[in-house]
This record gives C-alpha cells, structure tokens and sequence, in this order.
C-alpha cells in the first residue's frame, strides 16, 4: 500500500513515556522504582463507576469516535503521520516506521490510547471531582499498557527477531520465566534477580553495631569515620513500609556513609516485619519506638538532646512523636529534618485514586480481617500505577526476549518489602483519606492529640520535583504547618530516585531560598539552582545543629547499651 511522504511532523501521543524494557544503567532503575506509601487497595466497584461516568458523555465520546474513524482510515490507507513520544522506547525497532504492518499496528494503537487519554482529560475539564478522574486515569491507564502489541511475541519486531536470532532458544527462555513467575510471583514478572546482592554483604555495609533491640525495633550506631564528630547525634526514622538500607546502599552513593562522613554520629532504626500476631500495632506503638531511640542515642552518646530525619511515611511517624514532645514541654529532639513527607494530604496526586471513603473503608476491612497488608498486596498497587515502567517493561525484557532478571541494588531494594500491620495501616488510611494530621484535635498518638502548629523545633524540609506520590509543593505545606524556623529545598527527579542521589552527579540539581511562604510557587520562582545533591544542604544544616565537635568514639554502644550485633542487623533480613 502507498505510504505518504510530508514536512510535517508525526502527531505524538502525550501519555508519559515508559522506560526501557530492559534498564542498562542506574538511572534508569532508578527511574523505575516506587516507594510504598500506605494507601488503600483499589476497588473494582469504585473503578467502575469511574470508568462509566467518563464514558457516559455523549458528546465528547462522539467526537472521539469520529476522530478515530478518520485516523483508522488514513492509517490503513498509509498517509497518517500519528508516532510515539520521543521518549517511548516501545516503538524503537525500525520495523516501526518502515514495515507496513507493523506501522498500521503501531498507529492503530496509539490512535485507541490518545482518544482515551483525551476522554479523561475531558472528563477533568469539565470539573469532574479530581479523585474520579484519577481512578479512571488508573485503570485506563492499565489497559492500554497491558493492550500495547509490543506486549505479545508477534506483536513484537524486536522479540521476533531475536527468536530468528537465537533458534527460538529466547522464546523457550521466556516461557520458562513466565511460569516462574505464574508460580512465584503472582503472575507478575520479577523486576530484578535479588540472589545477586546479599543485605550486609553487598548492600547496608556502613560499618556498626546494633546497639538497641526489642520487639518493634532495632537500633544500629554506625562507626564514625572522621576524629571528630558532632556532640548531638542523628536518629534516622525510615518508613515502616521497605527496609532501611535504601539510605544504605553500597558505598559511594549510601546515604548513611555520606552523613558520617560529614562528621555526624549517625543511629538507624531498623523497623520489625511485622506479623499477624503484631496486628494491633499503631503510631502508639511506632511513636513509641521513635522516642525509645531517641533516648538510646542520648545514652550512648551523652548528649541531652538529638536532632531527627524522617523519611516518606517514617517522617510523620516523627512527627507525632514530636507532638507528643511539644505537648509535654520535653526537649529531647532540638531539630528535626523531613524528606519527601506528606503531612497535609490535600494535594492532588494520582494517590487519589485510592482515596475515595468507600475505598478506604474496604481497606480498613481488608486489613484488619487479616491483620497486615503484606508488602506484595502493597507492591502490587504501586506496579500497577506505573505499569509501563513496573510491569511491562519487565514482561518484554523477560518472557518475550528471554533476558533474565536485571541485577540492580536499588531494585533489589524495592522488591524486598515489609508489612504494614493493620492497626497502623487504618491510623495511615485515616491520615491520607480524612487528613487527619492537619485537623487540630483528630487524632490522639501517646495519649496526645495531634497538633502540628506547636511543633516549634527548627526544621528542614525537602522534596522532589517530580515526585508523583509525595507532590513537591505538599512537602512544602509541612514549613507551613508546623510553628519553627524552617529550610526548605527542592530536589529534582523523582521519590526514591531524589533520595539515592549522592553529590558528584552533573546532572542532578536542587533549589534552594529564603524563608518559605504560604505560596510554594512563589517560592520556587524565587530560588536558586545548584548543581548536586540535597543531601549536601541537609548536611550543612544538620552540622549547624548538632552543637560542637568532640573526639569521635572509639567503640560503639555503651554500658548501658553494648554492641548485640554488627550493622544491619537481624531484622532488616527478616522476611
């Protein structure tokens, strides 16, 4: 059939680009990787009743409907000029832009994605509630990922010619990893080889012992690695969802390394994987823990008073610490940092999706009938919100080309979840969908309500330009929120993708600038860039808190708290 040959350029769909089907370097596992946030499960039902109120405009599915019509008949006759975003890399092989099936193929689709991607768009143009349009805009967006012709053999030039290639030793290759992960995984393919790193061998390696154990949590101390440290030590506070060594990975890009470095005496919680039997654990229990750490590293160290640094959803565990503090008069923590928390949950985001009082109210059965939600329930809602990146991407890689599982840290790190048990789980339910951290008086952690504008103490807040589940300018609400002096800077990237990002990158970037105000944009507009890391204007504020230098320890612990076991520990491998 005739093909047309025009000046003007493909008409692109502006659904985001996937990654790589098959990550080559660390940007782009890192690019692939979520952080799990304690969220609902979705609801059929909820989703739905999405999808039909979407499909339920007459005229706006009419227009589609032409439109389409007049697209099916330019592609079949060869003079439409409809390609991939610059940056999908799906469509790359030739075979693409110069068979003529395939073409066909390959239009046909990203005709049927664009059209729906307009019908959502439309649907949130008309003033359609924004939580709606983000559970249609997740299953949608689920369905033509999983619809894409590059997910099947024959609908895969790359995959068909490297059948050709190897004698169909590479179709063999994928069926047997597809049933690998029928039967190991859910059904879903494995997004990395996790037998390639051991956790306290290749990955968490920071020298130190653990200092402190008991049924919640351990405690590690790193070693100092500088004559000198700071007199008021850092307690780390990581999310109770994933394991802490994502702030340890293997040196040169270790968060933990990079801090000791610096000349802070540095103590880890390590959280417990909790079990059914710890299903009645809550923020009492976890706030609890937070301040039997902060009293182990003053112990340790003599010092009266830490400073803190709590990450993701470990952050506003802290943060009720911290208001149980401010209600009691205790000055136990003289600082406290904040990486890409979220305390006000107002903020659009697609989390919305999961944030309807019918969804939540599903969750809060679900978990407590059985008493945690277990990491994969929780791994498997974050795949699928990104399934070009988490789930697809890894189907072609493995079951159609018959590569085996990339072998990244930071990916072995995200398949290596915990579990959330359920008391915490509905207490989280309760902070994402009623908001409940910022309501004055709604929730009651260590027999305390919770009211954050008495939090007084000096803060630093950071977060990601394109965060997606922890919005920048939500992070920023936080130096609003609470009643200190407060720092805030922008990192660039994503979530866990800002927070693994040690200085000496070129390409990274953060803001910074003066004291924040109520409007977050005005405050952007107003920074200043920096080539690097946050981590190097967290450091520099956290050594501005953490008092005078004195010699650096020679051993770990003390005699209150000797060393039980070197870093990292047992409960950071407990699966």
């Amino acid at each position: 059939m005739p093909t047309t040959t025009t000046p003007r350029p493909p008409r692109t769909t502006q659904r985001p680009a996937p990654a790589d089907p098959s990550p080559q370097t660390e940007t782009e596992a890192l690019a692939s990787v979520e952080s799990a946030e304690p969220v609902a499960l979705p609801s059929p039902r909820g989703m739905a009743r999405a999808l039909l109120r979407t499909f339920g405009r007459p005229v706006p599915v009419a227009r589609e409907t032409a439109r389409l019509g007049r697209d099916a008949v330019r592609i079949l006759s060869g003079t439409e000029e409809i390609g991939p975003a610059p940056r999908d890399k799906r469509f790359t092989d030739p075979a693409w832009s110069t068979h003529p099936g395939y073409r066909r193929l390959g239009q046909s689709y990203l005709a049927v994605a664009g059209a729906l991607d307009r019908l959502v768009a439309d649907y949130e143009a008309s003033g359609a509630d924004w939580r709606e349009v983000e559970q249609a805009r997740f299953v949608l967006t689920a369905v033509t990922s999983a619809l894409a012709p590059t997910n099947t053999l024959l609908g895969n030039p790359a995959a068909v010619k490297r059948a050709f290639d190897t004698g169909g030793r590479s179709v063999v290759r994928g069926v047997g990893h597809m049933l690998r992960d029928l039967r190991r995984n859910g059904g879903l393919p494995l997004q990395v080889d996790r037998s390639a790193f051991t956790v306290g061998k290749d990955l968490g390696v920071t020298p130190g012992s653990v200092v402190y154990r008991d049924d919640v949590i351990e405690v590690i101390q790193y070693e100092p690695s500088t004559p000198e440290v700071r007199q008021r030590p850092l307690v780390i506070v990581p999310p109770p969802i994933g394991r802490f060594y994502f702030l340890d990975l293997r040196p040169g890009r270790s968060f933990v390394e990079y801090a000791v470095r610096r000349g802070l005496s540095v103590f880890m919680i390590s959280w417990r994987n909790p079990t059914k039997e710890q299903a009645d654990w809550g923020l009492d229990t976890y706030a609890g823990a937070v301040l039997d750490a902060v009293d182990v590293a003053r112990e340790v160290t003599g010092s009266p008073d830490v400073t803190t640094l709590g990450f993701c959803a470990g952050g506003q565990i802290m943060t009720t610490a911290l208001n149980h503090l401010a209600a009691t008069a205790d000055d136990r923590v003289h600082a406290a940092g904040y990486a890409v928390t979220l305390l006000d949950f107002s903020s659009r985001a697609p989390l919305g999706a999961f944030s309807s009082p019918r969804l939540l109210g599903l969750a809060r059965r679900n978990s407590s009938r059985k008493g945690l939600i277990s990491a994969r329930e929780m791994g498997s809602v974050f795949s699928w919100m990104r399934p070009d990146d988490l789930i697809f991407n890894y189907l072609v890689s493995e079951w159609l080309m018959g590569e085996d599982p990339p072998a990244f840290d930071i990916l072995a790190w995200n398949a290596d979840g915990t579990n959330l048990p359920a008391r915490l789980h509905e207490q989280f339910l309760e902070i994402f969908g009623e908001n409940a951290l910022i309501r004055a008086g709604a929730m009651r952690v260590l027999g305390t309500p919770v009211h954050l504008s008495r939090i007084t103490v000096p803060t630093f807040v950071s977060g990601a330009l394109t965060d997606h589940l922890t919005p920048w300018d939500g992070c920023y609400r936080t130096t609003q929120l609470l009643s200190g002096p407060s720092t805030f800077v922008l990192s660039y990237s994503g979530h866990i993708q800002s927070l693994v990002n040690p200085p000496g990158n070129p390409k990274a970037q953060y803001w910074t600038g003066g004291e924040p105000g109520p409007d977050p944009q005005a405050w952007r507009a107003a920074a200043e860039r920096h080539t690097g890391s946050w981590w190097e204007p967290w450091a520099e504020w956290a050594l501005e808190h953490s008092g005078d230098e004195v010699p650096a320890p020679t051993a770990t612990g003390s005699s209150s708290y000797p060393p039980l076991e070197p870093a990292p520990g047992s409960y950071v491998v407990d699966r």
